[in-house]
């Protein structure tokens, strides 16, 4: 029965690849399933197209200007349904400009392409570009589903194609560093971690200026952007806010705790959840159209009898420690790496009066490499596909992050404490 499942999925796979060409952008672009990309040599340089050309795409390819000449790559094409932005990113990169993002796919000279849209899209575009045999980062989540998860970590196994995940605190190496000494026992058994990721917006929470000059039908396609999402008339609020909408976002987990849950995920070396309990709501912003809270705490489970708990507010950003709990320590991360404190060290201590620590402690101290980055992240998929250099945040992580966050917002808004059914990979009930 397992193997039947599988099968099923890989064909609805493919059948979803084969008939990309009929999607909301147009009839005209029908492309075949490939299982390979161009081979690279290690001189040779790298062609990049980029999907979607907002807020954060222009973080990206800034950076990847910058990368031009030191990492030997090019932004070879950008493509936006907005004119506005896509000639922006024209002018910016000097690269040809679309509107439809099959056009890209099917240009052979370029290797890998950033899908940097609003999550709803992401699944589709990933799909799209691994059938046109392009390596791909997708900016987080990897997907807006679970279910879409899945299916992206089968296609990627069956092609020879790297897929990187936009948590780019993953080129921070303090999480694999972490997960290699927890496993040698440095913490003796782990039983809880906690992380925060807040902010304090002062009127309402996660709201983006309205261009004055966006005119759905003459310089933006609104159809082609919700795609996917259910069809509704235009409304500019869900276009440049769009993170404040369930249709298109998952809100405060799926843009700020994937990147938390991420880092404890590689850390704990966990995969997925057993149980998983939200709460929460539109705590403080009460006027606000939004439909995602400003507030949402998550409590997760794992199988290996460790709970991770994420705390977020939009009304107060006073932080959290990020710390990891074991029986024999308790390691901390900070700004410059983390540490690590016996349990006999810290009840030992003593405080001083600027509140630090001065006698009886014995710390680990770790100094990090890399950082929370997406020239390094990009550098990282780059040398994945010269060298096959091994991915920071691969499709499995992705997946992994992926489940965890989709499960804490369906808790919250079914107000139901939720439960992986590991034997058919789904959530149900506890």
């Amino acid at each position: 029965m397992e193997k039947t499942n599988m099968n099923r999925r890989q064909f609805a796979i493919r059948l979803a690849g084969a008939t990309a060409g009929i999607a909301t952008f147009g009839p005209a672009m029908g492309m075949s399933a490939k299982s390979y990309a161009r081979i690279i040599g290690s001189n040779e340089r790298i062609k990049i197209g980029v999907i979607g050309c907002g807020g954060m795409a222009n973080e990206h390819m800034q950076a990847l200007l910058k990368m031009k000449e030191s990492d030997n790559v090019e932004i070879a094409a950008v493509c936006d349904i907005y004119s506005h932005r896509l000639d922006r990113a024209k002018e910016l990169t000097q690269a040809p400009a679309f509107k439809n993002y099959k056009e890209i796919l099917e240009n052979k000279d370029i290797d890998y392409v950033l899908v940097a849209t609003p999550e709803h899209w992401h699944y589709q575009m990933t799909l799209d570009a691994i059938d046109a045999g392009k390596h791909i980062y997708v900016e987080k989540p990897m997907t807006h589903t679970i279910e879409q998860a899945k299916d992206i970590v089968e296609k990627v196994a069956m092609s020879k194609l790297k897929l990187q995940v936009g948590v780019q605190g993953m080129s921070d190496d303090s999480f694999e560093t972490a997960h290699k000494m927890i496993q040698e026992g440095a913490l003796g058994k782990v039983v809880m971690a906690h992380i925060d990721y807040s902010r304090n917006y002062t009127d309402d929470f996660w709201v983006n200026k309205i261009d004055p000059d966006v005119k759905p039908g003459v310089n933006l396609d609104w159809e082609a952007w919700l795609g996917p999402a259910p069809k509704r008339p235009w409304d500019p609020e869900r276009y440049f806010s769009w993170r404040r909408y369930w249709d298109y976002s998952g809100g405060i987990a799926t843009d700020l705790f994937i990147h938390r849950v991420t880092r404890i995920i590689k850390a704990l070396g966990l995969s997925y959840p057993d149980y998983v309990v939200s709460t929460g709501g539109k705590w403080n912003y009460l006027d606000s159209v939004a439909e995602i809270p400003d507030t949402h705490n998550m409590m997760l489970d794992y199988p290996e009898k460790t709970t991770v708990m994420l705390v977020s507010s939009m009304a107060n950003d006073t932080p959290i420690r990020h710390v990891i709990r074991g029986h024999k320590a308790t390691l901390e991360f900070t700004r410059e790496g983390f540490t690590i404190t016996p349990q006999e060290s810290t009840n030992a201590a003593t405080i001083g009066a600027a509140g630090e620590n001065v006698g009886g402690t014995e710390l680990f101290t770790h100094k990090k490499s890399g950082a929370e980055d997406v020239t390094l992240h990009h550098r990282n998929l780059q040398n994945a596909i010269r060298k096959n250099e091994a991915l920071k945040c691969d499709s499995n992580l992705g997946l992994y992050g992926v489940v965890a966050c989709m499960m804490g917002v369906q808790s919250l808004r079914q107000r139901k404490y939720l439960k992986w059914d590991a034997q058919n990979e789904t959530v149900i009930e506890s």
